[in-house]
């Protein structure tokens, strides 16, 4: 096998056996006994790395002519060609405040791109006037028009804006139905989880336009409108199931803790009061789960979760691709802290299996998607855009 290269276009070959070893094995202390390791599948994937140049990349999303969008941090979106090599930027996208763990964030191109091209972005929002230093996460939308987002407008901003520089959460998914889901941390607050009168620590559904679904789920005490669930720390990744259309998310816990959840209409997921995780500071082990860990029957249980160790999950996607076909079906991950791509079998509503790949590529994967020919994507923290497939 040759070894991985830093320049573009140069690939390695994965050997069937590194995508079965117990997660054990491939993923450390890191592993949950509730959730077991995947059997031995034969399946052999090439990685080449189609660019290394990218600053801080965090999303990318498909338009229909196979052409990528890419944020970068900082505040700039690339276009880049379906080789993913050529690129260009794209103007008009709203100043962020970059610091700490915000910036230009989340992507999702409207369903209905062909006929109203509106590109949808989350970023962190800079206050002002009395809010003045203070920052949120917002979700803006423009026309594509060439290289240039037109007619652009912020369609929500997160209640309150706040101090502090991390946990904007940030992933946008189009629902079926053409609603636009958006994931929200809880600015590294805690309790604000729990609390209907502000939008840290929650999803929220909202129509293209910024307006209410009608059938958004109700509360049996005041709320603002668009809360789908609450109880959430740091959602950085978020998906549809493609059987069910259901969304799955992932979070973020203290220390361990980390979660996929199937986030349900109301559902009420635990944080700050209940996690698997530890609070910093506490001695890692069973006694130091928040809450004794154990979400039901006052909160939603997760799907699968990582203890002791955090793994940082960010970006999700359903491989519903043909291109490798022992994976269709399969929810893939990114790991920060993990530094790993982890894959589960799943069923309409469980975590089956999972088991960590790429763990000795060392990098934070940021985003994973899956490009027109079945190829699985990936954006790395330190700028690399990757592409599996045999």
């Amino acid at each position: 096998m040759a070894n991985i290269s830093p320049i573009p276009s140069a690939t390695r070959w994965l050997c069937a056996c590194s995508f079965w070893l117990a997660v054990a094995a491939c993923g450390g202390g890191s592993s949950n006994a509730v959730t077991p390791p995947l059997p031995a599948m034969p399946v052999t994937v090439q990685i080449t790395t189609l660019r290394s140049d990218l600053a801080s990349p965090w999303s990318m999303a498909y338009l229909p002519s196979g052409e990528m969008l890419v944020s970068q941090r900082a505040g700039s979106l690339l276009r880049l060609g379906s080789n993913g090599q050529s690129s260009a930027g794209v103007s008009g996208i709203l100043p962020v405040n970059a610091s700490g763990q915000g910036g230009l964030l989340g992507l999702a191109v409207d369903p209905d791109f062909a006929s109203t091209p509106w590109v949808y972005w989350a970023f962190s929002e800079p206050g002002s006037g009395s809010e003045t230093g203070l920052t949120g996460t917002a979700v803006a939308r423009g026309r594509l028009v060439g290289n240039a987002l037109l007619d652009v407008a912020v369609v929500f901003r997160q209640q309150p804006k706040t101090s502090g520089s991390g946990h904007y959460g940030a992933r946008l998914v189009f629902a079926r139905d053409k609603t636009l889901f958006i994931t929200l941390g809880e600015r590294q607050l805690g309790s604000p989880a729990q609390d209907l009168l502000q939008t840290l620590g929650k999803v929220v559904r909202i129509q293209r336009d910024g307006s209410i679904p009608s059938d958004n789920p109700t509360f049996a005490t005041a709320a603002l409108p668009g809360i789908w669930s609450l109880g959430h720390r740091n959602v950085q990744g978020a998906a549809l199931h493609p059987d069910t259309g259901a969304l799955w998310t992932s979070e973020h816990g203290p220390q361990g803790g980390d979660e996929v959840n199937l986030d349900r209409a109301g559902g009420n997921y635990g944080w700050p009061v209940a996690s698997y995780g530890c609070n910093y500071g506490d001695p890692v082990g069973d006694a130091c789960r928040i809450g004794g860990g154990v979400h039901a029957p006052a909160f939603v249980e997760p799907l699968t979760y990582w203890v002791p160790t955090s793994v940082a999950p960010a970006g999700l996607l359903f491989y519903t691709g043909k291109l490798i076909p022992q994976w269709t079906g399969n929810l893939f991950s990114g790991a920060l802290a993990g530094q790993a791509l982890w894959r589960m079998v799943v069923s309409s509503s469980a975590v089956l299996s999972r088991e960590a790949l790429l763990t000795d590529l060392q990098e934070r994967i940021r985003d994973v998607a899956q490009a027109p020919d079945g190829a699985i994507m990936l954006l790395t923290d330190s700028g690399k855009l990757l592409r599996l497939a045999p």
